[in-house]
């Protein structure tokens, strides 16, 4: 049960791909305790949904033209055996709690509603003297259903029995400062200082799985079909052990609405282990049917992305004591601001050049400063309930291997530029690449952030793109999505931003001096993260000057939908802190003029800069920006 903003977090609603020749959509619910006294709203257990609110929601769901789909016909769908119909929606009850058989069942039955049950194998069997730790409360082996109750609802032909595995539902050591991260994803940081090689992490995966699916199959008469991960963590090694044991259809929760989602896939596919799993909604909060209704029929393209980026070498400090004091400073003030997502850098820039010197994940390319991510971006997304982009450069590093390093540095022309590879040199893929996936295996975020460094000058490498300004724009962006490639073995389904200047939107012609153009960006990323940062230009007037942008980027389709305007909070002229009310009269003022997503850095977590009041007015994704007292 993984911990949310409200009872959806942006994304979950699963708008899937449709299936050839025709479009198809998929809506997936996910539901876990159904029980006559829940509380309206605020029950301890906010996964709990009264069973009066579940009889509305499919009363609602059949009057509107929902129509149920079984297991069955969503992996023939996959398959390319059949086609879904519009509006199909499947439901889903996770972990194997009793109420499932004896309040959700009978409705399932009156209404012919077919469903899928994936309990935790192990607490199917738990020992009588045995309590499992389940929300406000610990269960025991009354709570959950028996083998008998999960045969009967296999046997009535609505009820799919899939796997939530046998015991990955569970926290585990995940960095040497031990926080507690998802047993499926994580590799163990064990009592000997060291972290599970990725053989034994396929091993204890391949064996779960295993004792899961034998237990099915034994008492159930059939071996499941479905995965459905806990937490909503996997990775496409995980989900290729799943496929090689017969669960070649996988659930996850926080997954994005994506049209791979739901692809046409042969049966012979090789590719069919690598297929991202499906998203679901999670039914959070009891929402009665006026709220699931609001839910369903809302756009979320317009909801309003809030981002703070955040530089983690101001979290570092060789003392451990004061380390534990900035990372609980930087999660209060994150939580108190309440800003949709945070972009926290992943890399080590003492020396302010814009190029990693040492990152805080474990890698072999790179010297490792401090194992910090992992920690931070964990601490953040579970205590300050934002989404977590990892900040990572594009060209902009500096490697442990000195000789490579001159092999690959480009030569810049100009002063003051990025130290940046070659990346027209295959070996800078590859190196970056292996990067990126390091930083996947080794952490748990949402999205990547690529660095102002990917930018090549009209006269660096000017091979690079056939000398063609938009092809050179072109090909970095292709090797950021191969970037992209490289982490989503690790963790799928990423969200992506890109930090663009300003110039070239203001300056079409300027494309030649960077190789970046807004249009083709937009068309590549989720998020461009525009630098709206005029004193860094330079701009005369401040506010003319944001106008003029916004004006600019307000004309270009998909512009509103899919740029963010990031603002400076720091004049580096000097240096010296731009007052806070320019923040909050900046941020109102393109809010009046269109823009719908915006960010700021930096952050000065450490002295209050820029100061709360002013931080959360213009950055709080709450419907109430203010402190909850």
């Amino acid at each position: 049960m993984p911990s949310a903003r409200g009872w959806l977090a942006a994304g979950l609603l699963a708008l899937l791909s449709a299936l050839s020749p025709t479009r198809a959509s998929l809506l997936v619910l996910s539901y876990h305790d159904i029980r006559d006294d829940v509380a309206p709203k605020g029950d301890p257990d906010p996964y709990a949904v009264s069973t009066t609110n579940f009889a509305q929601h499919l009363d609602w769901l059949r009057a509107h033209g929902y129509q149920a789909v079984s297991v069955q016909a969503v992996i023939d769908a996959r398959a390319g055996r059949g086609t879904l119909p519009d509006k199909a929606v499947l439901l889903t009850f996770d972990d194997g709690l009793r109420s499932v058989y004896t309040h959700a069942f009978p409705l399932l039955r009156a209404y012919n509603w077919p469903a899928l049950v994936a309990p935790v194998t192990s607490w199917v069997e738990l020992p009588a003297d045995q309590r499992v730790p389940y929300g406000p409360s610990d269960l025991t082996t009354e709570d959950f259903l028996t083998w008998a109750q999960l045969r009967q609802m296999h046997d009535s032909g609505l009820v799919e029995i899939g796997s939530h595995s046998h015991d990955l539902h569970r926290g585990v050591p995940g960095n040497p400062f031990g926080n507690q991260t998802p047993a499926a994803v994580t590799r163990v940081w064990s009592e000997r200082h060291v972290y599970e090689s990725d053989a034994a992490w396929r091993a204890r995966i391949e064996a779960d799985l295993q004792t899961s699916r034998a237990l099915i199959e034994r008492n159930i008469g059939q071996a499941p079909r479905v995965i459905v991960w806990p937490y909503a963590a996997y990775n496409d090694p995980a989900n290729g052990i799943a496929t090689a044991l017969g669960m070649s259809l996988s659930f996850d929760l926080e997954g994005r609405a994506q049209q791979a989602d739901l692809g046409l896939q042969g049966e012979d596919s090789a590719d069919q282990a690598s297929l991202a799993s499906l998203a679901r909604l999670l039914i959070h909060g009891n929402p009665d049917v006026r709220d699931l209704a609001g839910e369903l029929r809302r756009d979320l393209s317009l909801d309003g992305m809030r981002a703070i980026q955040i530089d983690l070498d101001y979290v570092y400090d060789e003392d451990p004591a004061q380390l534990a004091r900035n990372v609980d400073v930087l999660v209060q003030r994150i939580h108190d601001i309440g800003p949709s997502h945070v972009w926290l850098q992943a890399f080590a820039d003492p020396d302010g050049d814009g190029a990693a010197e040492a990152v805080y994940f474990p890698s072999r390319h790179m010297p490792m400063r401090a194992d910090l991510f992992n920690r931070v971006a964990w601490q953040l997304r579970t205590r300050a309930q934002v989404r977590v982009y990892a900040w990572m450069p594009v060209l902009g590093f500096k490697l442990a291997d000195t000789d490579l390093q001159r092999e690959l540095q480009i030569a810049a022309t100009g002063d003051n530029e990025i130290p940046r590879l070659d990346p027209g040199d295959p070996r800078t893929l590859e190196i970056v690449s292996d990067i990126y996936a390091e930083l996947a295996t080794s952490s748990h975020f949402d999205g990547l952030l690529f660095h102002d460094d990917a930018y090549l000058r009209d006269d660096e490498i000017p091979a690079y793109g056939d000398g063609i300004p938009a092809a050179r724009t072109q090909a970095l962006i292709d090797f950021t999505m191969r970037l992209r490639t490289a982490a989503e073995r690790g963790r799928p389904k990423l969200m992506t931003a890109r930090n663009l200047f300003a110039r070239p939107v203001l300056e079409p012609v300027s494309e030649a001096w960077f190789a970046q153009r807004l249009e083709p960006f937009l068309a590549a990323y989720d998020v461009t993260a525009l630098m709206a940062m005029p004193q860094m230009e330079n701009a005369g007037g401040a506010d003319a000057w944001l106008r003029t942008l916004a004006d600019a980027v307000l004309r270009v389709p998909g512009g509103a939908e899919r740029t963010l305007f990031e603002l400076q909070t720091v004049d580096w002229r000097g240096p010296a802190p731009l007052p806070g009310a320019a923040l909050r009269a900046q941020s109102r003022m393109l809010q009046a003029l269109g823009v719908r997503h915006l960010g700021y850095y930096p952050d000065d977590f450490i002295g209050g800069q820029p100061p709360l009041e002013d931080a959360r007015d213009a950055m709080s994704a709450r419907a109430f920006p203010y402190l909850e007292r």
